[in-house]
This record gives structure tokens, C-alpha cells and sequence, in this order.
């Protein structure tokens, strides 16, 4: 029997692992890799594949299937979900069906508390923690664009045996993703959350990318108290994290590609839903729970709720 994979919400990480994923076991007898999409994005895929464009370089992959129907997916052995996380409970009705006990489900959201939402829904099945660096969007349907040359993908779980960890390990490195197992999950799924929380907050707060925020000292403040803010937070949950975490994450920041900007403002940008919930709102809510002061998250707040 075929490992069977499951690859939920394909934007810019879904769409991207998810295509390399496609690309390596396409002809392969162990491995069947399903892309889970409907409307648009699964009648261009089906017709034209899924193409992934670089700075160097496109590719076009195809899945084993793509489709959104539960009875033509069947079982699925791993399901990778990388959704918009204000689809996490929507999107896993509609794919019940899919996900017998033995189905493991690694998610790949912006937030950090997509494992525990998902684990209520399915309590009895092994749900991991992950989340991947990566600057990419969704251009048109059926087609990525992912800027830059930095992608890492971490995953891993204080519950799961380290043998299913390293059969998915395995996998992802073989299809040519920069996989990490990590020991400490929890600390590297704050660590981009720390990362990306501030930055998608700040970028749709002041409707500026990276380089525009990073070079005004008025605006760079701006983002420099949401780092602080949240990290008060992370400390404030017993979180082990480094020291200069706030430092490290300025230098990533950096390093990105200096005119790109947060998915969560694109979508303010397009007048779709944002993920503000998960991704600013989240983190006030933290700070009251363990009493830190979280000013300008609540300042940004007020204003993208409006």
C-alpha cells in the first residue's frame, strides 16, 4: 500500500512544500501525494498543473490527484495543512472522512495555537507542531511565486514516537525540503511567531513592506515594540527561548526580501478576510491572561478591526 499524503490549502507554504513534495514522488511506488483544492485553483491545477516560480528558475508539478471530494481521496496516512487559520475548523469537516486514527497531521499556519484546535477536533489522532520560513504567495490560481532563497520547514512533537518523526523526516528531506525535527517544537513555533506576528501586524497597521518599515526610525519603533510586546509575552508562558531573540529576529528580518510584506496585509490590501485574530488579537489576549502590557498590539488592534 501507497503512503498516502494529503496536502490542505495550497498558497504560498502549502502550494510550495506541497509542489516539491508533487515533484518527487509523482512516478514514485511508495509514496501518493493528493492535493486537496476546489474551484479554481483545482481546475487549473488539473489542467495545467502547478507551477512555482523563483527568482531563478519555474517548475510546473502534478499530484497524484487533486480534488476536494472525500470519497475520491480516501484514507489518508499524513495530512499537511497549511489553511488560513481562521479555516482550520471549516476546513477539517469537510475532510472527517479523510482522517482515520492512524492519519498523522502536521500543521503549517502563521499562528501558534492551530495543534491545539486541531487536536480537540481529533483527540485521538497524533497531531504535531510546525511551521515554515518562507516569503511566497499565491499569484493566480495554480500558481506560487516565492521570493528570496530562504525556506526551512521545522516540525515535531512532545508526544509522538521519534520513529514516525523520522519517517516523515525521511520524506520531506527526500523530496528536497530543508526539514528540521525539532526537539524543542513549541520554542521554534514561537520563535516565527514571533517573527511573523509583529511584522503582520505592523506592515498592515502602517500599509508598508519590510525595507520601507526597517528604514524609518518613527515606523522601525513601531515594529520594535510589538517585538518586545510579544516576547514579554513568550517569557511570560515559561517559553525557553534565547535571550536575544529579539535581535535575531530583527536580522532575519533584514535578510528578507526587502519590498515584500506580510500575507495578512496583502489580504487587507485585497479587502479579504485577515487572519488579525490569530496573528495580532492573539497576543493581547496572552498579555491579559498572564498580565503584560501589550500597548501597540492593542493600538493596531482597534485599528484593523475597523
Amino acid at each position: 500500500m501507497k503512503i498516502r499524503i494529503g496536502i490542505l490549502g495550497l498558497g504560498g507554504v502549502g502550494g510550495y512544500f506541497g509542489g516539491l513534495l508533487a515533484k518527487a514522488y509523482f512516478d514514485s511506488d511508495a509514496i501518493e501525494i493528493i492535493f486537496i483544492a476546489r474551484g479554481e485553483t483545482q481546475k487549473a491545477i488539473a489542467q495545467n498543473g502547478l507551477k512555482i516560480i523563483s527568482d531563478t528558475n519555474q517548475v510546473i508539478v502534478f499530484p497524484n490527484l487533486v480534488s476536494t471530494n472525500p470519497e475520491e481521496i480516501g484514507q489518508l496516512d499524513y495530512l499537511i495543512c497549511a489553511t488560513k487559520t481562521y479555516d482550520i475548523e471549516s476546513s477539517f469537516a469537510s475532510m472527517k472522512s479523510c482522517i482515520v486514527q492512524n492519519t498523522i497531521i502536521l500543521p503549517l499556519y502563521n499562528g501558534v495555537d492551530a495543534t491545539e484546535r486541531i487536536q480537540t477536533l481529533f483527540p485521538e489522532n497524533m497531531v504535531l507542531q510546525g511551521c515554515a520560513y518562507i516569503v511566497s504567495m499565491i499569484v493566480s490560481p495554480g500558481v506560487i511565486r516565492k521570493l528570496g532563497h530562504f525556506e526551512k520547514l521545522f516540525f515535531g512533537s512532545k508526544t509522538a514516537s521519534i520513529s514516525k518523526l523520522n519517517a516523515l523526516q525521511i520524506i520531506l528531506i527526500n523530496a528536497g525540503i530543508e526539514s528540521y525535527l525539532s526537539e524543542s517544537i513549541e520554542e521554534t513555533v514561537w520563535e516565527k511567531f514571533i517573527f511573523i506576528s509583529p511584522l503582520a501586524s505592523a506592515t498592515s497597521y502602517l500599509n508598508q513592506n519590510i525595507g520601507t518599515i526597517l528604514n524609518n526610525p518613527v515606523n522601525k519603533a513601531i515594529y520594535i515594540s510589538l517585538l518586545n510586546e510579544i516576547t514579554a509575552v513568550a517569557f511570560a508562558k515559561g517559553l525557553a527561548l534565547p535571550k536575544d531573540i529579539i535581535a535575531q529576529t530583527i536580522v532575519k528580518l533584514e535578510k528578507s526580501p526587502q519590498d515584500a510584506t506580510s500575507s495578512m496585509h496583502r489580504d487587507l490590501l485585497a479587502n479579504r478576510k485577515t487572519e488579525v485574530a490569530s496573528l495580532t488579537e492573539y497576543v493581547v489576549n496572552e498579555g491579559i491572561k498572564y498580565g503584560v502590557a501589550t500597548s501597540t498590539y492593542q493600538m493596531i488592534l482597534e485599528k484593523l478591526l475597523k
